[in-house]
């Protein structure tokens, strides 16, 4: 499915989003681990990006992974996300972006449980829980 993608200012980033939600969505920032606000979040529902509303994880794929932000073993949907290597802090990664508007949402990891093995690790400040 083809999304429309969201480019706005840098401007206007600064004042849709928090500070703390500038700082990781648009300047590859994170929060600190077990501090994000959706951690223990355990309702039925979807997590939307934060910067642009796009359908990202659902709570059927979320698990407690113990690693200190909240973990999904899959995207809603396939094209929900972006991956892009990710050579920071001494070490190669995979970095996940909102296919929407590219803003960083965390790190995929092959450590994840079954069915899919991955680990979806996605910084609370960068999505908006929608219940069910």
């Amino acid at each position: 499915m083809a999304r429309k993608k969201v480019h706005l200012t840098d401007e206007r980033w600064k004042e849709k989003l928090t500070p703390q939600q500038y700082l990781i969505l648009r300047k590859k920032g994170t929060e600190r681990p077990h501090s994000g606000k959706l951690l223990s979040e355990r309702r039925n529902g979807q997590y939307l990006c934060a910067g642009c509303g796009n359908p990202l994880f659902c709570s059927g794929s979320r698990f407690t992974s113990g690693c200190g932000w909240p973990s999904f073993t899959d995207t809603i949907v396939d094209d929900a996300v972006e991956e892009q290597e990710d050579r920071s802090l001494f070490m190669t990664r995979t970095e996940i972006l909102c296919a929407r508007c590219g803003g960083h949402l965390g790190h995929l990891f092959p450590d994840g449980p079954p069915p899919t093995g991955l680990r979806y690790c996605i910084n609370s400040a960068s999505l908006r829980f929608v219940e069910d």
